[in-house]
């Protein structure tokens, strides 16, 4: 088989959607592979991975994003469901939850104004663009309602998308070793610290954890999406003034 020929058979199959969704399936698998084989050290975080080697794929190739969408977006798609299907593991944890409803509720909006209020008013007093603090501050907060969030107030979804995923990735390779570090130790406190500042990335490594784990980060997750999408849109504009 000539270069040229391969060339061709490149080009029709990377115009074909589920060239893209099957390699998305691979390279995952592959990453999970790695981690099993370095016995779930979090460094050797399966995202992380995934999105490396897709990324390093696509450059590669001289594929566009849209083109690569087109063909994994059922992935995309199937984050709806999975969300949904996290309430399963958090409703056999309904005792317990009923039982820290005080401090979790604490927890939530404490956390949640630190992640979003720190983050722009650092980006602020550092020089950054109006548009890149806003796009900053829903970054502990899953994609979706982040971008939505970002685009309402003027900022950049796509900017805001890879500060999500970027600190999704962050506090699932060193949240879980600074908290236990700190004398945290508690199944549920963990996961709910991950899940409210790493989103889903933080509640994926959650789950790795225990079940408890995971149910609760499952629960500050969707608890932090709604109450930024409400506080944001009221807080930065008050912020915003003191800042320049």
């Amino acid at each position: 088989m000539t270069p040229e020929s391969m060339t061709e058979i490149w080009v029709y199959l990377s115009a074909q959607p589920l060239l893209w969704l099957t390699l998305t399936l691979a390279v995952y698998l592959l990453a999970l592979a790695l981690h099993r084989k370095a016995k779930g050290h979090p460094v050797i975080n399966p995202v992380l991975v995934s999105v490396s080697i897709l990324v390093i794929l696509l450059l590669v190739t001289g594929t566009p994003y849209q083109r690569y969408f087109d063909g994994a977006q059922f992935v995309h798609f199937l984050l709806g469901p999975t969300t949904v299907a996290l309430a399963v593991p958090l409703h056999a944890q309904l005792k317990r939850l009923l039982a820290m409803g005080g401090p979790l509720l604490i927890a939530l909006v404490v956390g949640s104004l630190t992640a979003a209020l720190s983050a722009y008013a650092i980006g602020a007093l550092l020089g950054a663009s109006t548009p890149t603090v806003i796009s900053l501050a829903p970054k502990s907060v899953t994609t979706p309602i982040a971008m939505g969030v970002a685009e309402r107030l003027g900022g950049l979804a796509s900017l805001t998308a890879v500060f999500v995923i970027l600190t999704g990735i962050f506090g699932a390779i060193f949240a879980d070793g600074i908290l236990r570090r700190l004398g945290v130790k508690d199944d549920a406190s963990i996961g709910f610290a991950l899940g409210l500042a790493s989103h889903g990335i933080g509640t994926a490594r959650a789950f790795q954890l225990s079940e408890q784990t995971g149910a609760f980060a499952a629960l500050a997750m969707g608890l932090n999406g709604l109450f930024t999408a409400i506080a944001l849109p009221w807080l930065l504009p008050l912020l915003a003034p003191l800042l320049r």
